[in-house]
């Protein structure tokens, strides 16, 4: 026991001397990474297969997004959280509960035989799995010296970004090759031996149990219904009309309550719920900023090209995840490419590479037609895998590895958080625009496809013969025909111009990685210990 104590609290080292971590250590932050890989996962892999799951339980469409949205809002709540309770329980603790609370939650929810049990199941997967995430972050910034980031940095940059976007691909395989129940029963024997491992190996620190006496109650509910509204008017706002909405209107306005409360308790409180000094911190701020601009294009794409291949393409979830498996074997493949880079380029410069790089497949997305299939998509999807790991490597380096040890914790919350609250406004702005867009687009070309237009009569009489021809109500299958050829092509438009718009902000992103702060050789969050 004397020597697990003593390993919890090593002695500071000068980071000249980066003392490697010991083996027992290293398999205790692989075990933790594949955890997180799990919680990461777990969003993208059942809403690639809410149709199944919607058949099973009878639930109908309004019901059924409850499944993904009591997910996030639970999930959004704990990241920040998890600093807190990591100092408060311990790495060890945490990481524990969280993966055995994550595990039997996911048996759970493959027992669920009602919306409403799902639904439960869900919130409390989301929540105890959100405690994964941060911690990984924090240990690789605490227990491997800098001359180590170039490997641990790529992995779990790759994991946090290859989760969601291999998330469709294996979603349909598991939901066709048997059923919606195994997209959580996946879990469970994974996070058995994940739970076992981090109780046994983790002594990453000790608790701090005294700061039990200073829990903030009020910052915390602040913060659940600031956090938990936001993420449900991002969700539901583009699919009610916002504030048109009752329910969004409700929300909205716990949400600006639930802020009030949050920020005046964290701004007042000796030990608030979460602490937002690591934002003084210059590399901090700008990488946060960037790890938001990252969920954008992260969870934006992840939920576009799906979007395309299903509503023009007509594919099912398994076609969508055949076509789509080529940006997670880029992001496999560019990983040590960008450990190898990170050691030896200005992590500014690799960053403004990757952005323009995101840039370059989003614009060739600009030029999308009906006929567009996986060739089509290939090097879109290759220019995404590639950049995403060549932004996410030095943004989590320069944002985490030059903190201080003692705000490590909170930080990583606090980066976590960042990156899916940039995939839950990002969403919220897509949908919007493609509405929006595909509205305006639909009214400019219906202008065009009129009796005064003479080439829309010759292709409407040239369809109504070719239906008449085959035995059908060519008048009335030529209209609906041509309507339907409208429609499409105003779709189409509409996600050219979402495409035009992620073209832009990464451009932009390229010209403001500059301004970041190169940190010195020898930074390390947490190397030195």
């Amino acid at each position: 026991m004397a020597t697990a104590t003593t390993a919890a609290i090593p002695a500071r080292r000068a980071p000249s001397q980066e003392a490697m971590p010991s083996t027992r250590r290293t398999v205790a932050f692989l075990a933790m990474v594949f955890g997180m890989f799990m919680a990461i996962l777990d969003i993208q892999i059942v809403s690639a297969s809410l149709a199944e799951i919607q058949a099973g339980l009878s639930a109908s469409s309004d019901e059924i997004a409850w499944v993904q949205t009591s997910y996030l809002i639970a999930e959004v709540v704990m990241i920040p959280l998890s600093g807190f309770l990591a100092r408060l329980l311990s790495t060890r603790v945490l990481f524990t509960i969280s993966a055995a609370g994550f595990t039997l939650a996911s048996a759970l929810c493959a027992t669920a035989t009602s919306i409403d049990q799902m639904i439960v199941y869900r919130a409390i997967q989301g929540f105890i799995g959100g405690g994964m995430i941060p911690s990984v972050f924090a240990a690789a910034f605490t227990i491997f010296p800098p001359s180590r980031r170039a490997v641990v940095s790529p992995m779990i940059g790759l994991v946090a970004t290859l989760a969601p976007t291999i998330g469709p691909t294996v979603g349909g395989y598991i939901s066709h090759a048997m059923s919606w129940h195994w997209l959580f029963l996946i879990n469970v024997v994974p996070g058995i031996f994940v739970s076992l491992a981090a109780w046994t190996l983790i002594d990453f620190d000790r608790p701090e149990r005294g700061l039990l006496s200073k829990f903030d109650w009020w910052g915390l509910i602040g913060m659940a219904a600031f956090l938990g509204s936001l993420e449900y008017v991002l969700e539901e706002g583009p699919r009610n009309d916002w504030l048109q909405d009752q329910t969004v209107f409700v929300f909205s306005v716990v949400l600006a309550i639930g802020a009030v409360v949050f920020f005046y308790r964290v701004f007042t409180q000796e030990e608030p719920i979460v602490d937002l000094r690591a934002f003084t911190d210059v590399n901090f701020a700008f990488g946060s900023v960037f790890s938001f601009t990252m969920g954008i294009g992260l969870y934006g794409l992840t939920y576009l090209y799906p979007l395309f291949l299903g509503r023009i393409r007509g594919y099912d979830s398994l076609m969508i995840g055949e076509a789509l498996f080529v940006s997670g074997l880029a992001m496999f493949m560019t990983a040590p490419l960008a450990g190898f880079l990170s050691t030896r380029m200005d992590l500014r410069a690799m960053m403004m590479i990757g952005f323009l790089g995101f840039a370059a497949g989003t614009w060739r997305m600009t030029y999308l037609t009906a006929d567009w299939d996986f060739y089509e998509l290939l090097v879109p999807q290759i220019l995404r895998g590639m950049s995403l790991m060549l932004c996410m490597v030095p943004i989590n380096n320069l944002a985490l590895g030059t903190l201080p040890h003692d705000r490590l914790k909170n930080a990583s919350g606090l980066f976590n958080l960042t990156r899916n609250l940039g995939g839950a406004v990002g969403l919220a702005v897509i949908n919007t625009v493609l509405i929006r867009r595909n509205d305006f687009h639909y009214g400019r070309l219906a202008e065009h496809v009129t009796w005064a237009n003479p080439e829309a009569v010759k292709r409407l009489d040239d369809m109504t013969r070719n239906f008449e021809s085959h035995g059908l109500d060519g008048p009335t299958a030529a209209l609906s025909k041509l309507s339907g050829m409208v429609a499409q092509q105003a779709t189409l438009m509409s996600f050219a111009d979402v495409f035009y718009l992620l073209t832009v902000l990464f451009a932009s992103l390229a010209v403001f990685a500059m301004l970041m702060r190169k940190p010195p050789a020898s930074a390390g969050g947490g190397g030195g210990h």
